[in-house]
């Protein structure tokens, strides 16, 4: 190969580096975009309500226990029994926990920032069976209860819509603020009645819950077997928590899921011991399902994705403006390389600003025809002639199809941008199959587009 066309290769291959600057310059601007959009949203959730999650309902029995300790005399070695008062709480996991939810997504907005709050409607039910005399293996005759307290955990209280009300076997009773169970930060609790007690007995409820939140509903399975039923008017619903639901069916008008777990499963006893014996409660509270509401289409983590194809995208432009220049027998001077890379970098601008008003297809669709438009324009006077600006303005158009189609098929994108190269590469080897390159290797003289003998 002559220095002629390793020169001109060198000088390409240069160009595209040099590219990759202004191309981090908008990435850069991407994830400043993407910073202050998370920011907003944060800060309607604070003004707001934030992610939900539900835990409970939990019977909560509070106890003071006299600790009889033997002790001697000092002086007389007689022996004598000192009493002290130990204070706690029992805790019981519900039999059998029910809930039958309904959400309603309401998109709220801050300039150009939305924010997606919800509202759902939550029943909630099931039973209690508390064992004789509590399970306790002491003599019950030193414990002293107090009144036994169903606690339910919120974990952002300001999306209380409503006053609860227990409904406890066949008696209404009101809820108080706080959960009063010592393991949840926030929630509301029910005092139950202290005449009769709960040992030995079932003790079934029922309450509505209207809780309004943002990005995320939870609910933590505290039941030995717990049944969730949600529907939602929301259609792209992202399940998470480390229990998928066992059915679900996902429509243009929303979703309906469905979640059934047992404490083998779930294993809630034992960590609900573990919290209350040593406060370690970080596995108790992160046992949890549900789901979030997440935007189908991320203008900021799509424009993302679709730079880091950038430098692929312009490699494949420029190897088919130089596949024109030598079949045609023309020469293209560097800075004509360097003004369609260029046009090609800002299509990425154009695409992060247009998005954040009209969303991401339509933005897509705008800045690939402004940036196919201007470069077939140009290029049709670059190469002398409107059949070759045409020809390359259809690749270009193309191969801006295939970035959208690789943008879109998150689960085949390696597939096909894997099939996309190596079609690209078959179409290169088979146009050249009989092309002379040390022909084609000989400076053009000025004025001509024959190269020089």
């Amino acid at each position: 190969m002559s220095r002629f066309l390793g020169f001109k290769l060198g000088v390409i291959a240069l160009l595209s580096l040099v590219l990759l600057i202004p191309l981090a310059m908008i990435r850069g601007i991407v994830v400043d975009r993407q910073g202050q959009r998370d920011r907003v949203l944060t800060d309607i959730a604070n003004t707001s309500s934030g992610a939900q999650r539900l835990t409970g309902p939990l019977l909560v029995v509070p106890f003071r226990k006299t600790v009889r300790e033997t002790k001697f005399r000092a002086a007389s070695g007689e022996p004598y029994e000192e009493l002290s008062e130990q204070q706690g709480r029992l805790y019981f996991l519900p039999e059998r926990l029910e809930l039958e939810g309904r959400v309603t997504i309401e998109e709220r907005s801050r300039g150009i920032y939305k924010a997606r709050l919800f509202h759902s409607k939550n029943e909630i039910g099931g039973y209690f069976d508390v064992p004789a005399q509590y399970g306790l293996a002491d003599s019950i005759a030193d414990y002293r209860f107090d009144p036994a307290i169903l606690a339910v955990g919120i974990s952002d209280i300001r999306g209380i819509e409503s006053s609860p009300k227990l409904r406890l076997n066949d008696q209404e009773l009101p809820f108080a603020p706080g959960s009063a169970d010592g393991l949840s930060v926030g929630g509301i609790h029910a005092a139950l009645p202290a005449k009769d007690g709960v040992a030995g007995r079932r003790l079934t409820f029922a309450f509505s819950l209207d809780l309004q939140g943002t990005s995320q509903w939870n609910v933590t399975p505290v039941g030995r077997d717990t049944t969730v039923h949600l529907t939602a008017d929301w259609p792209h619903p992202s399940f998470v928590g480390e229990f998928l639901p066992t059915e679900r069916q996902i429509h243009p008008r929303g979703f309906t899921a469905s979640w059934q777990t047992n404490v083998f499963a779930t294993n809630m006893g034992e960590l609900l011991n573990a919290c209350v014996r040593s406060g370690a409660c970080d596995a108790f509270r992160q046992r949890n399902f549900g789901v979030d509401f997440v935007d189908p289409v991320d203008q900021y983590l799509k424009t993302d994705r679709a730079i880091k194809y950038s430098l692929l995208f312009i490699g494949l432009s420029f190897a088919g403006f130089f596949l024109f220049e030598v079949l045609g027998g023309l020469a293209v001077h560097p800075v004509q390389y360097g003004l369609v890379g260029l046009s090609l970098a800002l299509f990425y601008l154009l695409l992060l600003s247009l998005s954040e008003h009209i969303g991401f297809v339509l933005a897509y669709g705008l800045s690939a025809s402004a940036s196919v438009l201007l470069v077939g324009f140009y290029i049709s006077h670059v190469l002398r002639g409107w059949k070759r600006g045409a020809g390359f303005t259809v690749g270009l158009a193309a191969l801006y199809g295939a970035l959208y189609g690789l943008l879109s098929a998150e689960d085949f994108a390696l597939l096909l941008g894997s099939l996309l190269l190596f079609g690209l590469l078959a179409a290169l080897m088979i146009l050249t199959r009989k092309l002379d390159w040390y022909a084609l290797a000989k400076p053009v003289a000025a004025g001509s587009d024959v190269p020089l003998p």
